[in-house]
């Protein structure tokens, strides 16, 4: 075990995937509070992939109060780790901790991660309240963050009418746009494909991810 350990410290990063490789292959409740730590630091995103898919083949009842705990974390990495590795889960009683306070963070990739567990965990009597929050960042961020917006409002099907309705009519041109862009995805959702495109030649290009233009 205190190998295994170190190896998910290790200066190399492939060292490290192995690492989260084998514990995922063969689970072991020891592991998780490791897992979950590492997240919170991982630089490299494919190392990160492999540590959520770790903490996937572990029991919800270990993961899931540990991976909450994160929600509360001051590090952003932290926060948007734990609400991807939550949305691969799929847990709905993760639903009450995806607060407005992570919908609406400030760290783009915080808030981006919470719409997609969001709209993955919301109970159907909830769907038309989150539609209320989500319509709340409409304009918000560049490219990437405004298509993750558009995606999660479309997810939640016809009760984002009324919001979407509303935001064409606001007084921020941003937002109008925004709104308008949203329908169009809605009704021809290849018209989003060209700045999916562009944004995964961008990553390709930055070596990185969560980043904004």
């Amino acid at each position: 075990m205190t190998r295994t350990l170190q190896a998910l410290e290790h200066s190399s990063s492939s060292v490290r995937m192995r690492a989260a490789l084998a514990i995922g292959t063969s689970p072991d409740p020891r592991f998780v509070d490791a897992l979950v730590e590492r997240c919170a630091t991982e630089p490299e995103p494919y190392v990160r992939e492999t540590l959520t898919w770790a903490l996937t083949r572990h029991s919800p009842a270990l993961t899931l109060p540990r991976l909450l705990g994160e929600l509360r974390s001051e590090h952003a990495q932290a926060r948007s780790q734990a609400l991807h590795t939550l949305s691969k889960i799929g847990d709905r009683r993760a639903w009450p901790s995806l607060t407005r306070t992570l919908l609406t963070d400030a760290d783009d990739e915080v808030a981006r991660c919470a719409w997609r567990a969001a709209v993955l965990l919301v109970p159907e009597d909830e769907a038309s309240a989150l539609a209320g929050v989500l319509a709340t960042q409409l304009g918000r961020g560049g490219r990437a963050t405004r298509l993750s917006l558009s995606r999660a409002l479309i997810a939640l099907g016809e009760v984002i009418t009324p919001v979407l309705r509303a935001a064409m009519t606001d007084a921020d041109p941003r937002v109008r746009g925004h709104a308008e862009d949203t329908e169009r995805l809605w009704y021809d959702p290849d018209s989003g494909s060209e700045d999916a495109i562009e944004e995964a030649r961008r990553v390709v290009a930055l070596g990185t991810t969560g980043q904004e233009e």
